[in-house]
C-alpha cells in the first residue's frame, strides 16, 4: 500500500462505518439534506480525514492533533444518531448496533493517540 494510514485498523474501521452512516442517511427525509444528513456525513468523513492527514510523516505531537480532532468528529456522528434516533429516522436496534460501532471506533482513536 502507498501510504501508511491505509495499514492502519482505525482508519479501514472509520471509512466502514463512514460507509454506513452515508447508506442511513439515504433514508433520511428530503428536507434534512442540508441539515442532518449533511452534518453526520462531513463528521463521519472528518474522522476519516484527519485519520489519514495526521498520519503523514509529521511529528508526533501533530498527528495527536489529528486524532483529537478524528475522536471530536466521532463523538460529533453519535451525537448526531442521538438526534436521528429522537427525530424517528432510525430504529434503536440500528442506533445501538451504530452506537456500539462508534463506542469500539473512539477506543481505537484514543489507544493510537495515547500509544505516542
Amino acid at each position: 500500500m502507498a501510504f501508511r494510514f491505509e495499514d492502519l485498523q482505525v482508519w479501514q474501521k472509520a471509512m466502514d462505518l463512514g460507509e454506513q452512516i452515508n447508506q442511513l442517511t439515504k433514508k433520511f427525509p428530503k428536507d434534512e439534506i442540508y441539515i442532518l444528513t449533511s452534518q453526520i456525513k462531513r463528521a463521519a468523513d472528518s474522522v476519516v480525514l484527519n485519520i489519514a492527514e495526521g498520519s503523514t510523516g509529521q511529528s508526533k505531537s501533530v498527528y495527536k492533533i489529528f486524532l483529537s480532532y478524528s475522536l471530536r468528529s466521532a463523538i460529533e456522528v453519535v451525537s448526531c444518531l442521538f438526534i436521528t434516533k429522537r427525530r424517528n429516522f432510525i430504529n434503536e436496534e440500528n442506533f445501538k448496533a451504530l452506537y456500539n460501532e462508534y463506542e469500539i471506533l473512539v477506543k481505537m482513536i484514543t489507544a493510537l493517540k495515547n500509544s505516542f
